[in-house]
This record gives structure tokens, C-alpha cells and sequence, in this order.
């Protein structure tokens, strides 16, 4: 090891000495002029083997709250990424746009061996403190680029291969930087150029993501030179006010026109389309795209995006019975015993017992938790969520408790406000409670048995909170094993719920013609029956999430008022694999009857009687409601 650091440093003095090297790293332009800037402007050391600068906590917490917009964006296509590079030895990472990083995303056994290389939350890994590395050279070239072992400047690093990517604000600006990093040793340079592009999509859905929920209900005009690109990252987005001037571009905006931004600002869309703003507002959120010429005759695609109109009955509507007046209109429940167990949850939450919702990634947990509040006598007070898989372990305690001002190194003056603070009068809504750290468990039990929260270098504070959890793991296993407190779990679960999967709910249409309406804004979409048929036949792995987002991509790409079979996905066009809701269970009396005899039989045993019937246990205990049956 110390001879590799040995011949890694004297390649780098070789470049420092004026050689000119024709193999190696340095041959490369772009790591040759990073090496120089190390040398000359940082006056680093590449043998030096300094643990990297980590942020304090307070500072940590403070750059995190500066872009926690991005920070929500980005979450869940950090986590696509991770799986889409199969996982196993990388780490996905959000830095700001200094180079500290803010967000990780990587398996539990791999996080010591990241740790050990620096890659720690808080650290800096701009290149004047880590020398050539992905983020901090991505920084500074502000394009994206990889970073392949002996290419990084500090021999400590040369372990590593990171392939990095810049995040752009609406007005141009560094934002974020997107990294892979991995640490494997047989990671070649030629098999970084998929994960490379892997990185770059994900770093430009963030920008699109950003940039239109930045804008949202203002006028957007949205454009590409091919109709089935609009609606996906790599169209033109344009921001302009009531009178027609331009406000905000991305990048390919500027691509398209073929001008640069400053150019763009201020000045009116007229001076760029061949088109009158009175007739450009008039065709405002048309569900189909439609054909739009540039001053310079380039015939471009395009949809309008103005202020959210009051939907209209443009999608198909069933004659199906509305959910009842107490379930909140934004909540579809068509499914009889889903509203049964929504009118026994909003009962005891107004008692003030706590409730624990199960149910598989996707169900729709924080919306069903969020329409209780809705409905309850606290609706007017804030329903504030946290969900503790996505927060690193580190700044979970402070995100819930808060601090005081200056009760440690780097803390922001006038302290933060905790999660339990923010909910006072309100709802605190859990997700994945499962995978709070044990240490915590202990300090949240207290809150909720003394009503008091006490914030890191602070004195107690009454807070007066509902609590609502929610999680997709089976909680009494991990009381089993010890990494979920008992006590705590008894004190959560007053009331368990059991949301179903999709595939396995009644109001499976109801709910699809919703969506669609929704995601249709207003505009006339209607699915053919096959695709209809189609779609209510997949058995949604991904629940109502993925239910959402497909349909949101139907919508977005539907160039009439019709969704056919052949506009779906490959894998929606398939046979048919739920079966129809007809088919779809035996009959009520048999049902009941193989339950109580296989309880019987295990001494009311619930997971054993789970495993034996071949379901899950939270599909076990909706049979139970089902059928009125309950524990002798």
C-alpha cells in the first residue's frame, strides 16, 4: 500500500516538475489541470493522509435546511439510482454546492467501509480541501465528469472511482452535485460510462423536478422538437409572468432556442415565438401538444401550463357510491371495508389514541394518515411528517427535538424549531417508525408519555401532539429482536391499521378514474377499455405510487383525449395476471370458515396462521375486520 502511495505521489510531482505525461491519469486535460490547481492554488499534499474536514452538526443541519426542497426532490431518485445500479458496493450522495455532503444513500454493510474513506455526511469534499475527486472537480468544471482511482489527487483516494454530476437552479446557478462513488477495486473506467449516464438523468429529473416545483401554479411553457419529449427531463422549461416576459430557462430551453440566458430573461416571448401571447395563453393547459415555430422558423412542440383550472367532468366517471361525507373528498375510498376502518381510525383519533398503520411501500400511508387529520377536530392546525428512513441516523434527533441557540459548536443562533414543536396543536406523523435508532425510541416514549420535549441544550416545553406511525415492516419481529423498543410499540399501536395492496383492493377502478382525473388537470383524457382493463389486470408491485406516476406519464404524453392499449408500457400490455374481482376471492362463508379453523389450529397464533394460509399478516388481520372476527 505504501509503495502504490509512493509511485501515485510521484506522479503527481512529475506533472508539478513541467513533464508532460503521455500515459497515466495526467494525460487526461481535465485531471491535469485539477492536479496543477491542487498543487499551485490549494497547495495540497497528494501523499498526505488528513481525515477530510467534517461540517459541526449545527452547520450540517443548517445547509440541510438551506435546500431542503432539493433535498425532498432528490431523495427518491437517490434511491432509484441506488437500486438501478443494483446496489451493492456504492454509495449515491447530494452535496450543496460547496461540496459538503448532505444526503447518502447505501446499504447498511457498506456504510462503515464509505466512512472509512471520508465519505462521512458533513464532510468537504470540495477540491480545495480533497483534491481531484468527482464532486469537488465536478464543481469546479461544472460539468459532469468521473473520476476513476489513481485520476483523484490524494493517494488516500485512489481506492475510489466517483462519477459526479452538477445540479442547476432556475437561473443557472451550481445547486447541488449528484455523486456515485464506489470502492470496489475491480471497477473499470469503460464500466463507469452507464453509471455515468445514470447519474447525469437523475441529476437533470432533479433540475426538471426543481425547477417546476419551483414555478408551480405560474405561467410555464414547456417545448421540444419532438411531441413524445414533452413532459419528460429533457424538455424545454420557460417561466414567464402575465404580461409575457420570460422570468426563468433551463438549460435546454436555451438549447432549443439557441440563445443564452441572459438574453432570455426579462425579454418577451413574442421576440422568440412566432406566436401573440393572447393566442399562447389561449391554448393553456390543452392535454395534447401542439405545433409552435421559433423567430427562427425551428418548428418546436409545445403545451402551456397557466393557473390550475377547477376540474371539469372531462375524464369518464363511474356511477360507483361516493365515499361518505366524513372521508375527505381528496381520499378515494370506494372500498367498503377501507371506510370502515377510515371511520374506526378518525373515532379514536379524536380520543387521542395513537395509531399505527401497516402496509406495503406505496399504499398510500401518509395520505390516509394526512385525510384524518383533514377530517378531525385539528384540521386547522399543521400535520407535520418525518419519515425516518429517508434522514440520516445522525440528524434524526435534532430533526424531531430541535436545538437551542449555541448549545453546540456551529448551532444556528436562534436554535430550530423540532419537528414535535412544529406539530403542536397538531398531528406528528411517523413514517417507517421502524427504522428510528434505538437511542431515540427511548427520548420519543418519554414525549409522548410526559407530553414534554425537551431540545438538545434546551429546557422542557409542553407540546400537545397526535401521533399517527406508519410502517411497511412487521414491528412485533423487531420487538422480538430487540431493536425496537416494547414499551414504545405497545405505546404507538391503540389502534393498528392495515392498509391493503392495491391489487388486492375493490375500488381498484374508482380509484384508477381518480388518479387519471387528477394527473389530467382538468382535461379530457379518456382510457380505451383494454388499456382500462389492462391496467386494472397488473398487479402493482408499487401500489398507488407507481399507479400515480404511470398514469401521470399517460396523461403527460397523450397526444388526443384517448389512452389506447398500445400507448402503455410493454409490461401493462401482457395477459392479464390479477385475476377479476368476480374470481377474486372464495366465497364469503368458506373464507371465514378455513379462518377460524386454521386460527383454531394455532392457538390463535397470528403469524403462524399467516404463514400457513400463504398471506401476509396485514392481509390477515383485514380478513379478520372482513369477516367481524375477533380474538376469543
Amino acid at each position: 500500500m505504501q509503495s502504490h502511495f509512493n509511485r501515485h505521489t510521484q506522479q503527481v510531482m512529475t506533472l508539478a516538475q513541467g513533464k508532460t505525461q503521455f500515459e497515466g491519469p495526467a494525460a487526461d486535460p481535465s485531471i491535469a489541470r485539477s492536479w496543477l490547481r491542487c498543487l499551485q492554488d490549494y497547495h495540497l499534499d497528494p501523499g498526505q493522509t488528513m481525515a477530510p474536514t467534517v461540517l459541526e452538526h449545527g452547520r450540517l443541519l443548517e445547509r440541510r435546511e438551506q435546500l431542503q426542497q432539493v433535498l425532498e426532490i432528490a431523495s427518491g431518485e437517490m434511491t432509484t439510482l441506488y437500486q438501478q445500479l443494483a446496489g451493492a458496493g456504492h454509495a449515491v450522495l447530494l452535496t450543496d454546492a460547496r461540496g459538503v455532503i448532505l444526503n447518502s444513500v447505501t446499504g447498511n454493510s457498506e456504510r462503515k467501509t464509505f466512512e472509512r474513506a471520508g465519505l462521512w455526511l458533513g464532510a468537504d469534499w470540495s477540491e480545495a480541501c480533497e483534491g481531484t475527486n468527482g464532486i469537488g472537480t465536478c464543481l469546479v468544471e461544472r460539468q459532469a465528469l468521473t473520476i476513476h482511482q489513481d485520476e483523484h489527487f490524494r493517494g488516500r483516494h485512489t481506492g475510489l472511482t466517483c462519477s459526479a454530476s452538477p445540479v442547476f437552479d432556475c437561473q443557472g446557478e451550481l445547486l447541488a452535485v449528484l455523486d456515485v462513488s464506489s470502492a470496489r477495486q475491480d471497477v473499470s473506467r469503460q464500466s463507469q460510462f452507464h453509471t455515468m449516464a445514470l447519474v447525469n438523468l437523475s441529476a437533470k429529473m432533479i433540475e426538471s423536478c426543481y425547477f417546476l416545483r419551483r414555478f408551480e401554479g405560474q405561467w410555464l411553457l414547456r417545448f421540444h422538437v419532438q411531441a413524445e419529449y414533452v413532459g419528460l427531463f429533457s424538455e424545454g422549461l420557460l417561466a414567464f409572468d402575465g404580461e409575457g416576459r420570460i422570468s426563468a430557462v433551463n438549460q435546454s430551453a436555451m438549447n432549443l432556442l439557441g440563445d443564452s440566458r441572459a438574453n432570455l430573461i426579462g425579454q418577451p416571448l413574442e421576440a422568440f415565438f412566432d406566436c401573440r401571447l393572447d393566442e399562447l395563453l389561449g391554448r393553456a393547459n390543452l392535454a395534447s401538444s401542439w405545433t409552435l415555430r421559433s423567430r427562427t422558423g425551428r418548428a418546436l412542440f409545445a403545451q402551456v401550463r397557466g393557473v390550475a383550472r377547477s376540474p371539469v367532468a372531462a375524464v369518464s366517471r363511474l356511477t360507483s357510491k361516493q365515499p361518505p361525507a366524513d372521508i375527505p373528498a381528496s381520499l378515494c375510498l370506494g372500498d367498503v371495508a377501507l371506510q370502515g376502518e377510515f371511520r374506526r381510525a378518525l373515532r379514536v383519533f379524536e380520543r387521542d389514541v395513537p395509531l399505527l398503520i401497516n402496509g406495503e411501500t406505496g399504499t398510500g400511508k401518509e395520505a390516509f394518515a394526512k385525510a384524518i387529520h383533514q377530517a378531525s377536530s385539528r384540521s386547522a392546525h399543521a400535520f407535520v411528517a418525518l419519515n425516518c428512513a429517508a434522514i440520516p441516523e445522525s440528524l434524526i434527533e435534532s430533526e424531531l427535538f430541535g436545538y437551542r441557540g449555541g448549545s453546540f459548536t456551529g448551532a444556528r443562533k436562534e436554535g430550530m424549531s423540532g419537528k414535535l414543536q412544529q406539530a403542536d396543536g397538531g398531528t406528528l406523523f411517523l413514517d417507517e417508525i421502524g427504522d428510528m435508532p434505538l437511542a431515540l425510541q427511548t427520548r420519543l416514549l418519554r414525549v409522548l408519555e410526559e407530553r414534554q420535549v425537551v431540545p438538545i441544550g434546551g429546557t422542557s416545553q409542553a407540546v400537545n401532539v397526535r401521533v399517527i406511525s406508519a410502517t411497511h415492516r412487521e414491528l412485533g419481529e423487531h420487538v422480538a429482536n430487540g431493536s425496537f423498543r416494547e414499551d414504545l410499540y405497545y405505546r404507538l399501536n391503540g389502534l393498528v391499521l392495515s392498509l391493503p395492496p392495491l391489487r388486492e383492493r375493490s375500488d381498484r377502478e374508482q380509484l384508477l378514474q381518480h388518479l387519471l382525473a387528477e394527473e389530467a388537470h382538468g382535461q379530457t383524457v379518456r382510457l380505451d377499455s383494454d388499456a382500462r382493463q389492462a391496467l386494472l389486470n397488473h398487479p402493482w408491485p408499487g401500489n398507488v405510487r407507481q399507479l400515480r406516476n404511470v398514469l401521470r406519464t399517460l396523461a403527460a404524453l397523450c397526444d388526443g383525449e384517448r389512452i389506447s392499449l398500445r400507448d402503455l408500457p410493454a409490461e401493462f400490455r401482457q395477459a392479464p395476471r390479477v385475476p377479476a374481482l368476480a374470481a377474486e376471492q372464495p366465497l364469503n362463508a368458506a373464507e371465514r370458515s378455513t379462518l377460524l379453523a386454521t386460527l383454531n389450529q394455532q392457538h390463535w397464533h397470528m403469524s403462524r396462521t399467516a404463514e400457513q394460509l400463504g398471506i401476509s399478516r396485514n392481509t390477515l388481520y383485514r380478513k379478520l375486520h372482513k369477516h367481524g372476527i375477533e380474538r376469543p
